[in-house]
């Protein structure tokens, strides 16, 4: 991966973005993407759309979202101790232990989450999970008066952000579900802007926001941009590690390329046009099956008024919704190139019409 995209992803990585609080995140989607669309423009809800030759006839809109998970500040108690909620979905098992940074006002606090150590539980308290209602953050302060110096409620949470290199082209960091998404449908544009000529849609890239509390981010940008064809990008499950079953989610394989889905969620004629489009410009790719309603913004942007055709290309994520999300920057980059192609082949003149 060149240089600057990786720049690129790393500052969205490491921008603290839970849902509803999508602002950093943002930030760094308008400043990388000034240059290089047409126009740039953040909505009331705050998806920041990105736009590409604006007066195609045919609308094209990519969808990554912007969004993770992570915890809100609830009560702060006499102690100064600061108990939270989730913000999307987790396991759990794995939050305990961890250290997490508070982002305020006045600039991040960094703390952990506690609970009660193993050598103080009885037997049966051991076999059960710990619920979030059990967990605190703790940030050293003294008292209840001392931590409201410097957090306040509702304010987010993240585990830490920093994006890690392992071996081979593998990165490891929390929030590639779907941070990921979102860099990869604004590099398509910029790969895109090398091909202006023959560029005939009107393409939108829109980081969309409040995607892992309801798909929220979707729905509202998909109804003000009104396109013809909507294509979300977002992560899928790995299968090529221990205890996954192929035989319910797939060979899904990390390395291998995007994932194009197929079912009710996926309009047949956008199937069938990224398969060519991937096979022409021999991008490596998976398909996997989507038997109904997907939980991406592949769901809402095909509901969107009268029927959008619809369209989801993923990239493989290992370890989903955990601080180690494993992903391949090939896929990246592979994923990018298979947008781009696609849209390079949509026209005035294409049908997405099933028949």
């Amino acid at each position: 991966m060149r240089k600057e995209s990786l720049d690129f992803l790393r500052e969205l990585i490491e921008a603290p973005s839970p849902s509803g609080y999508e602002q950093p995140a943002a930030r760094v989607v308008r400043r990388w993407m000034e240059p290089v669309a047409d126009e740039v423009r953040t909505d009331v809800h705050g998806n920041t759309i990105c736009v590409l030759n604006p007066r195609g006839k045919v609308r094209v809109m990519l969808s990554g979202h912007c969004d993770q998970i992570g915890f809100m500040v609830k009560y702060i108690t006499e102690e100064g101790y600061l108990y939270f909620a989730a913000i999307g979905g987790f396991d759990e098992n794995l939050i305990a232990g961890h250290r997490v940074v508070i982002h305020t006002s006045s600039g991040p606090v960094p703390g952990v989450i506690g609970k009660k150590p193993i050598h103080l539980m009885d037997p049966e308290e051991r076999k059960k999970t710990t619920e979030i209602k059990q967990l605190w953050i703790d940030i050293g302060a003294k008292n209840r008066k001392e931590a409201e110096k410097v957090v306040a409620i509702g304010d987010p949470v993240t585990f830490d952000l920093a994006l890690t290199h392992l071996r081979n082209d593998r990165i490891v960091a929390t929030g590639f579900d779907d941070k990921m998404g979102t860099f990869v449908v604004m590099e398509a544009m910029r790969l895109l802007t090398k091909h202006r000529r023959g560029l005939q849609a009107a393409v939108y890239s829109v980081a969309t926001v409040q995607e892992e509390i309801g798909l929220r981010g979707a729905k509202t940008s998909a109804w003000g941009i009104d396109p013809h064809v909507g294509i979300a990008c977002d992560v899928d499950f790995a299968s090529d590690y221990p205890t996954i079953e192929k035989t319910l989610v797939g060979d899904v394989r990390l390395g291998k390329g995007p994932v194009i889905a197929r079912g009710a969620n996926i309009n047949p004629m956008v199937y069938e046009l990224m398969t060519k489009a991937a096979k022409a410009a021999k991008i490596p790719y998976q398909v996997s099956g989507a038997p109904r309603a997907t939980g991406t913004d592949a769901n809402f942007i095909q509901l969107t008024r009268a029927g959008v055709a619809a369209g989801l290309v993923s990239v493989p994520n290992r370890y989903m919704h955990t601080t180690v999300e494993v992903i391949s920057t090939v896929d990246l980059e592979n994923a990018a190139k298979l947008l781009a192609s696609f849209i390079l082949r949509v026209t005035p003149k294409t049908d997405f019409i099933p028949r």
